[in-house]
């Protein structure tokens, strides 16, 4: 990477540090992960996203590992309804199984060398009996022995380490108040972790990219569209990851992100730039409309500098935009990313209005934002008195049309913007009656 473009990809992911600075992320990793070829770069990703500021929360799997285990020993595996069935001696294998995962996992998280991304991460993975757990006990006339569901979680524990800065390392294994041991879902782990700590974020790291729908990645579900899927999909790993999504959303948990562990850099790529890697499932999926502040300067100029250099929108300083952030009107991504914006501006001396500097990010045309900050608009125009809006455009002719819009000349503009006309840019002016 040139040294450019890595500064301004640096500059561009600051604004996710700030927001995700002092946040609680659960991060899951199914046992595939683990045993992944790109496992030491993901756990590279989890020591930076903490040398960020950002607590972390690391639950792991361990199936392929229990099922080579149980397979060692001679025995044979057990499932019912994708559960395992674990006996005394399956029991024994995913302890052992499970040990050695978390070993793996901690010996990753220690290594320091020189030259290395781990070097000065000095990470003190914690663990403990933060799990209750009971057993599932006899479904459909089958006994699932030594097989549990999660009982409780104990918060309180799990916080004080993250506030003294270690990092909390859950094996999903819980234990009865009669000191039983139980193998449980590392999934149901991290829900209902991420549920009892108030967690920000739960991630879940598998082999699979997100979810697919006719082969195409979905960046992006709300809770209704996260149902609708579930229903009419018939891959079991997938659903059984919008299961589990939907479930923490349920509880409070506001974002579920799904990541790829094969993707190299997926995880920071989902939660440091505008459009991900994943799926991202959300409590709220509505986009806000809102007015916008001097904050919103950067990421105004970020969306309409492109349309500056093509010259569709005219050029406005930095300066410019400060002076008047006021008169603009923005839509924000529930992930806080500026998605569209647009300016009202007042004509004095008249009930007229001008509607300027409207634009869309570009991944997320065709999705009616234009439209929603366009009624926006309006009614805050009416509500200012303004009765009649004008707009200059070079691109967007028939959409304004289409949102009735007539053509007009540059006669019928208000003197004042007569004056002001760039005959270079030859702009075709519209108006609507509101």
């Amino acid at each position: 990477m040139k040294l450019d473009s890595y500064v301004d990809f640096f500059r561009q992911t600051s604004p996710y540090i700030h927001k995700h600075r002092g946040k609680t992320f659960v991060i899951a990793l199914d046992g595939d992960t683990v045993a992944h070829a790109n496992f030491h770069r993901n756990i590279h990703d989890v020591a930076l996203l903490q040398s960020l500021g950002i607590r972390i929360v690391l639950v792991h799997g361990g199936r392929p590992q229990i099922d080579q285990r149980i397979a060692q020993s001679g025995e044979q595996s057990q499932f019912h309804k994708q559960l395992r069935v674990t006996n005394t001696t399956a029991m024994q294998s995913v302890k052992e199984a499970l040990g050695s995962t978390r070993w793996q996992i901690e010996a990753e998280l220690s290594t320091g060398l020189p030259n290395s991304p781990m070097h000065g991460a000095k990470i003190k993975a914690i663990g403990g009996n933060f799990i209750t757990a009971k057993p599932i006990g006899i479904l459909d006339g089958v006994d699932y022995q030594h097989t549990g569901e999660v009982r409780g979680i104990d918060a309180e524990s799990i916080q004080q380490q993250l506030q003294l800065g270690g990092l909390a390392l859950i094996s999903p294994i819980g234990f009865s108040p009669t000191g039983e041991a139980f193998n449980l879902s590392y999934q149901e782990v991290a829900a209902k972790t991420a549920i009892a700590i108030n967690a920000e974020k739960l991630i879940l790291v598998t082999e699979m990219a997100g979810i697919l729908e006719d082969k195409n990645l979905i960046r992006s579900l709300s809770m209704p569209e996260a149902k609708r899927l579930l229903k009419k999909s018939n891959n079991s790993a997938q659903n059984k990851l919008l299961d589990t999504a939907c479930s923490a959303c349920n509880e409070g948990v506001k974002r579920v992100h799904l990541v790829s562990c094969a993707e190299d850099g997926a995880l920071l790529t989902e939660l440091f730039t505008r459009n991900g890697s994943g799926t991202l499932v959300m409590q709220d999926h509505s986009d806000v409309i809102r007015a916008a502040g001097i904050d919103d300067v950067g990421g105004i100029l970020d969306l309409i500098s492109p349309l500056e250099e093509q010259q569709i929108l005219v050029k406005r300083s930095r300066e410019l935009l400060e002076t008047e952030i006021s008169q603009f009107t923005l839509v924000v991504h529930p992930e806080g990313n500026l998605l569209g914006c647009a300016a009202l501006y007042p004509i004095a001396d008249s009930h007229d209005g001008e509607i300027a500097c409207m634009a869309t990010d570009p991944e997320f045309l065709g999705q009616g934002i234009a439209s929603r900050l366009l009624e926006r608009l309006e009614a805050d125009a009416v509500k200012m008195g303004i009765n009649k809006l004008f707009v200059l455009t070079t691109q967007a002719a028939h959409w304004f049309l289409e949102k009735g819009f007539v053509e007009t000349e540059l006669k019928d503009l208000p003197q004042q913007k007569q004056s002001l006309y760039n005959y270079q840019r030859n702009s075709r002016i519209f108006s609507k009656i509101i």
